[in-house]
Formats: structure tokens, C-alpha cells, sequence
């Protein structure tokens, strides 16, 4: 691709397998060319070798789709580590405690590490190799001390993987509203800096957060997430069909079959292309 055809970028869709209505509707998408880009909760109890070789064979005829770690260390989900702690009722604690902990530098990073070790490995097992790059179920590898946890499991486990940053270009301005797109837009300068002291690359650029209100109107808001998106740069997505499962483990569950309406449907890809983009 020359400089001035279409800048390919990534369209990540978090949580492949943590439930099958969500993995479903991933290899759906994958399979239309509207993805190239899913991150794997082996953690979750609906994610199998099955759902890993289902997801596998999408690249069996030509590469279509990057597949990545999805970090998880967040209830309800639960660690694949026997001694993992702390834990709330035997599952990983809620998200604003596990956040807090992290910035009070409280987590215990021996058992940190060998979940992270824990959930690489499970990842191994199921897919045969390594992770083609590795983010984080509701952000949590740019937290403090898990950052470090990560980063360093990366580059010994997974040295060719890429890791997710989640730095915004767009105004802060247009971000205001966006409390949780600041706060990781924050932790990624840290981040950032880190894993180019340990030689990983990120993307150049995110974006996809927003408020997870259900009457957003997701068709208006996502071509504002490609403005100025550059070359290498990512898009985040939660595209998936509501289940049981599912909504017995993750509180956005509606919205996600909003997303997956609209890249399905035609105004994704014009919007895609109005925008001087592309996912080949």
C-alpha cells in the first residue's frame, strides 16, 4: 500500500469467549472482513479448544484477523491460579477496587505474575503459540504494578507480540465527556514508556471508549473514533449476541448487539472509506 492509498488500521473486538453468543458474532464479522482483530479471555468458563480452533481456522486460507490476549483480572471472571489473592467470594475483585489496590501499589506481585504466566499459558494450550499482541479486559494491564506484571511476561513469553496502548489523538475537547477515556488515555503514558524500555511496540494511536449509556446512538459516534486515525492506529469494539452467559458475567450486553448491527451492516464500510481507511 502506497503512502497515499487508505492507512490500514486495526479494529480490535474485545472479549472473544466469554460467552458464545459474544464468540459467535466475532468469527461472523471476522468472516465478513468488518474485523481483523480479536483479544481472547481464556479465563472465562465458555472459552474452550473448541472456540479457539473455530477462531483459528479463519486464518487457515490466508491471514484475516490478528488473535490477542485479553487479559482478565476483574470479577466476576475468576483466576486460573489456585492461590490468587486478593479474591471476593473466589473471583477476581471488582474493577474500582482491583484500580485502587494498583494505584496504593497492595497487589501482591508474585501471585500478579504467576496469573499473568497462568493465563499466557492458557492461551499456548489452546491456540498452539503465542499471542499475536496482548491488551487487557477493562484496561487493567495499564494499571500500576500490573503494567509491570505484563510488560515483563510479554517480553518472555510472547517477545514478537505487540502490546495495546491507549493513548488518544482526538481533542480533548471532544473527550470531555469521557471520564473512562481519560483515565486510560492517562495510564498509557506510563505504559507507553515502559514497553519501549522493554522493546514491545504499541499502536500508534486508540480510540472506542464511551460512556456505555444504551440509548447511544452507535452508528453517529463511531466515525467520530476514525478522525485522524493513522496508519497502525486502533479502534476498540464490543460487537456480540446477548446470552444467558453473558449477561450473568458482564454488565454491557445490549450495546453489543448495537455494535454488531452496525458492522454488519452497509455504513460501516462507507464510513470506513470516508475516512481514507482500511482492515486490509
Amino acid at each position: 500500500m502506497n503512502e497515499q492509498g487508505p492507512r490500514r488500521i486495526w479494529l480490535c473486538a474485545d472479549d472473544y469467549g466469554i460467552a458464545p453468543g459474544v464468540s459467535e458474532a466475532i468469527r461472523d464479522l471476522v468472516g465478513r472482513g468488518r474485523l481483523n482483530a480479536t483479544s481472547v479471555m481464556v479465563v472465562a468458563p465458555s472459552f474452550s479448544r473448541a472456540e479457539a480452533e473455530a477462531l483459528a481456522a479463519l486464518n487457515a486460507a490466508e491471514p484475516r484477523v490478528a488473535i490477542g490476549l485479553h487479559l482478565t483480572l476483574t470479577g466476576p471472571l475468576k483466576p486460573l491460579t489456585a492461590d490468587y489473592a486478593p479474591l471476593a467470594d473466589g473471583a477476581f475483585l471488582p474493577l474500582t477496587t482491583t484500580l485502587r489496590l494498583a494505584v496504593q501499589q497492595r497487589l501482591n506481585m508474585t501471585k500478579l505474575a504467576a496469573e499473568l504466566r497462568a493465563q499466557f499459558e492458557a492461551f499456548a494450550a489452546a491456540f498452539g503459540r503465542a499471542p499475536d499482541f496482548v491488551d487487557g479486559h477493562q484496561h487493567v494491564h495499564l494499571f500500576p504494578q500490573v503494567r509491570h506484571a505484563a510488560l515483563e511476561a510479554v517480553a518472555w513469553m510472547a517477545p514478537q507480540a505487540w502490546v495495546r496502548q491507549c493513548g488518544s489523538i482526538q481533542a480533548l475537547s471532544r473527550r470531555l465527556g469521557d471520564p473512562k477515556g481519560l483515565l486510560v488515555d492517562w495510564l498509557s503514558r506510563e505504559f507507553r514508556a515502559r514497553a519501549a524500555r522493554h522493546g514491545i511496540d504499541t499502536n500508534p494511536a486508540f480510540a472506542g471508549t464511551y460512556t456505555y449509556r444504551l440509548d447511544t446512538d452507535f452508528p453517529r459516534i463511531f466515525p467520530q473514533f476514525l478522525e485522524k486515525m493513522p496508519r497502525g492506529g486502533l479502534v476498540m469494539c464490543h460487537p456480540g449476541h446477548v446470552d444467558d452467559e453473558l449477561m450473568r458475567l458482564d454488565p454491557l450486553t445490549l450495546l453489543r448487539e448495537k455494535e454488531y448491527a452496525y458492522f454488519a451492516g452497509d455504513a460501516f464500510p462507507a464510513d470506513l472509506a470516508a475516512a481514507g481507511l482500511t482492515l486490509n
